[in-house]
C-alpha cells in the first residue's frame, strides 16, 4: 500500500475546510525532556474521536516537522476531546483561550492506548509552569493563514 504523503502526491494541505478539535485538559503534567527520542510519523494528520484521551507535549525546537526526531520536550498534560475531527500539522493550538503554538505532528508510541500530540511552541513550559488548571478548554483549530 502506498501511503501518499512519503509518496509525495500532495504539494499542498489537502485539508481546505475543517471544523475545530475541542476536548477538556484531563490530566495537567510537570517534566521537561531534553533527549525524548519522539519520531514524528510521516502522515501530517491524524483522526481524534470524542472521548479519545491523547497526550499533550509542547517542543521549542526549530525542524519539528512530520518525519522529524524531537528530543527537547515539555509535558503539557492528557487531553479528552469533546469534539472529533481531524488534526492537521500546522493546525493552531489554544489552550484555555491562550494560543500556544502549532501542532507538529504525531508520535505514536503509546498505541493504542494514546498518541502524543508535539505541539511547536515558542516556549518549552510544562503544565505546571503554565499553571494550566484541569478542566481547561483545549482548541485545535485549522491554521488562519492557508
Amino acid at each position: 500500500m502506498v501511503e501518499p504523503y512519503q509518496s509525495g502526491f500532495f504539494k499542498s494541505n489537502p485539508y481546505a475546510v475543517k471544523r475545530e478539535v475541542q476536548g477538556r485538559l484531563a490530566v495537567v503534567l510537570r517534566g521537561k525532556l531534553d533527549n525524548r527520542g519522539l519520531n514524528l510519523i510521516t502522515p501530517i494528520s491524524r483522526a481524534v474521536q470524542k472521548n479519545e484521551i491523547h497526550e499533550l507535549i509542547l517542543t521549542d525546537e526549530e525542524g519539528a516537522v512530520p518525519g522529524s526526531r524531537v528530543d527537547g520536550i515539555a509535558y503539557l498534560g492528557f487531553v479528552e476531546i469533546i469534539t472529533g475531527g481531524v488534526l492537521v500539522a500546522g493546525d493552531e493550538f489554544i489552550c484555555n483561550g491562550e494560543f500556544l503554538g502549532r501542532v507538529a505532528g504525531f508520535d505514536e508510541t503509546h498505541l493504542p492506548n494514546h498518541l502524543n500530540i508535539v505541539i511547536s511552541s515558542h516556549k518549552r513550559i510544562d503544565g505546571m509552569e503554565l499553571e494550566v488548571p484541569l478542566e481547561a478548554v483545549i482548541v485545535f483549530r485549522q491554521n488562519q493563514r492557508e
